[in-house]
């Protein structure tokens, strides 16, 4: 079950125009960018929202919400078990508040497990910040949302994946809505959402505001394709998301499916002269394989009836690139030792679904895209005794499914 587009075919435009306005402000949109604004502000200055907020990281007891704003703010969380809310929550380093970024990212702990929350982001522009004043200038705020923490006992998980999109936009809608209502607890982004990354209001267009189809109740994952370490503002890009242990690859456990993320990184040497010198993935791969062990040695792991692994770029049915090597070196034997029960990938833009062989005793699963007549959703259902992945064209017409009986 394969395309026959190569992955190469695709890069027949250029993200160069991808700009567009975000905001009605002159201020510039990245919270890193060099401010050449002066430091007091008017107080007429627009104050503005630049995304919605978007859960991240959801947990039994918490739950993460980011949102960026056009300028710096005093911000908080609003949120309880009714559209009252009630109660109040703020992001806090070593007892400061963040007053110094325009990504705004809070993390609500100690809440109840299988509980409906409703949520509201308020942000409170900051127009003088002197040594011993600051002023103040209008806050904003959100429409309520709500969310569901995870239930500890819960007997099943739903989840869809998305990868290759390649900066079209549009592609998460017409992907998402293939779901239908089928209901699910997270969506997934395997990689190479972008052809490469140039400033902050790109990822506000071609990420954030496109998943704000679902990402106000319901949370995103994210793991890096090799498109996600390009760019000139690729090291900036791990400061909109917020991933479990706040890094680049982690595992989780929802239900009954426990699951490793790998971040395979670039798919060239790390000499090649497109890098210039500046990238080593090579050691940050040997890194993630002694994790990866430690991983598949915990309780968790052993006794959950399903072990998942998603990452970007696939080690079998896939090029002979070094990245792709390297990944079928470090990480593919523990696949095999640990006895993963499912593999999800993407990065060849061609979709395939492939049954465990001598080369790999795991069900194998790989996302096509980013043009049309390519792009796939996947859907992974399941409970303690089954799994279920179903893999869909763009057209909505079904690829093929996986169904897996659990081995433990």
């Amino acid at each position: 079950m394969k395309a026959n587009n190569t992955r190469r075919s695709f890069i027949t435009r250029s993200i160069a125009g991808v700009t567009g306005v975000v905001a009605a402000s002159a201020l510039p949109l990245s919270a890193l960018a060099e401010n050449t604004n002066p430091e007091v502000l008017s107080i007429n200055d627009s104050h503005a929202f630049l995304t919605k907020p978007y859960l991240q990281a959801p947990g039994i007891n918490s739950m993460t919400i980011m949102w960026l704003t056009n300028l710096k703010c005093l911000n908080w969380v609003e949120f309880g078990e009714t559209e009252k809310l009630g109660n109040k929550a703020q992001q806090t380093t070593n007892g400061m508040l963040n007053t110094h970024s325009k990504i705004n990212c809070v993390s609500l702990k100690g809440l109840k497990p299988n509980t409906q929350y409703f949520y509201k982001v308020f942000s409170k522009q900051i127009v003088e910040f002197q040594p011993y004043k600051m002023t103040f200038g209008e806050t904003i705020s959100s429409e309520i949302y709500s969310f569901t923490t995870l239930n500890p006992d819960a007997d099943k998980v739903s989840w869809l994946v998305l990868n290759d999109l390649h900066d079209r936009p549009e592609s998460f809608g017409e992907l998402m809505q293939l779901n239908k209502d089928k209901p699910y607890d997270f969506v997934f982004l395997n990689g190479d959402m972008f052809d490469y990354q140039i400033d902050e209001t790109q990822i506000v267009n071609h990420l954030l505001d496109p998943c704000s189809i679902f990402s106000t109740e319901k949370p995103f994952l994210y793991v890096r394709g090799n498109h996600e370490t390009r760019g000139k503002f690729s090291r900036n890009l791990y400061d909109y998301y917020y991933n479990y242990g706040n890094r680049e690859y982690y595992s989780f456990q929802i239900g009954p499916v426990f699951t490793m993320v790998l971040d395979t990184g670039e798919d060239k040497k790390d000499t090649h002269p497109v890098y210039g010198g500046a990238v080593d993935f090579d050691k940050y791969r040997e890194e993630q394989s002694v994790w990866l062990e430690k991983q598949m040695k915990t309780k968790a792991f052993k006794k959950a009836p399903f072990r998942v692994v998603m990452m970007h770029i696939p080690h079998f049915h896939s090029d002979d690139a070094h990245g792709t090597l390297d990944c079928r070196r470090l990480f593919g034997p523990l696949f095999e030792k640990y006895k993963i029960d499912l593999f999800i990938a993407g990065h060849t833009h061609e979709y395939g679904l492939y049954e465990p062989n001598p080369e790999h005793t795991y069900h194998f699963a790989i996302g096509g895209g980013p043009v049309t007549g390519t792009r796939t959703l996947t859907r992974i259902e399941a409970s303690s005794k089954k799994l279920n992945l179903t893999m869909y064209k763009d057209d909505g017409t079904e690829i093929g499914q996986f169904n897996l009986d659990s081995k433990r």
